[in-house]
């Protein structure tokens, strides 16, 4: 089983992330933020990953803290679940619709850390700042040492946004982390 574990003890949250890449799509999420926990929930299913996160935040201050702490330990958990990254396929990318919007998703499990994101989610959903979906999504990516790439193609509810983004981005893990040969996906050897 391809696992990792990262905790985060800082005076703005306290974190322990579990993540199995072989998993089933079980989890067991309590971010104190209802919003991420959901968008975290159906990544779990869609990527066909197992997912433990527990997270206690400064909530009270805002949900900044919580949400992009959470991205870093899952972007560390990912790398560590890796490995040598051996025999992955690597690449992926998918669009998923979500009712009136879709979001486009590309992923490189390259080591090089960047981020895309080409439409800003401006505005509440619920009491979640939709802002912080590119804040999460940055965090992943740049701990993950994966290269991103995010739109939407079309935009409508906030919600709907938020979730096409991480079902796109569940698939896309999914994808790229399949092992389909037993050689480095590199030209150079190493990733």
């Amino acid at each position: 089983m391809r696992v990792g574990v990262m905790t985060r003890d800082t005076r703005e949250t306290k974190i322990y992330l579990k993540l199995e890449l072989d998993g089933e799509g079980l989890h067991a999420v309590d971010t104190g933020v209802g919003f991420l926990n959901h968008m975290l929930e159906l990544f779990s299913v869609h990527a066909g990953v197992d997912l433990t996160v527990r997270c206690q935040g400064d909530t009270d201050v805002d949900f900044h803290h919580s949400v992009e702490d959470v991205g870093i330990c899952l972007g560390q958990a990912f790398q560590a679940a890796l490995g040598d990254k051996k025999g992955i396929a690597r690449f992926a990318d998918r669009i998923v619709p979500m009712d009136d919007v879709a979001a486009l998703v590309a992923l490189d499990i390259g080591g090089r850390p960047y981020l895309n994101f080409r439409k800003k989610i401006a505005g509440k959903i619920g009491a979640f700042d939709g802002e912080l979906v590119e804040e999460f999504l940055r965090a992943f990516a740049f701990h993950a040492g994966v290269n991103l790439y995010v739109d939407l193609l079309c935009e409508g509810n906030l919600h709907h946004e938020a979730e096409a983004i991480f079902k796109a981005l569940a698939r896309c893990v999914r994808d790229a982390v399949k092992v389909v040969s037993d050689t480095i996906p590199s030209s150079k050897g190493v990733l």
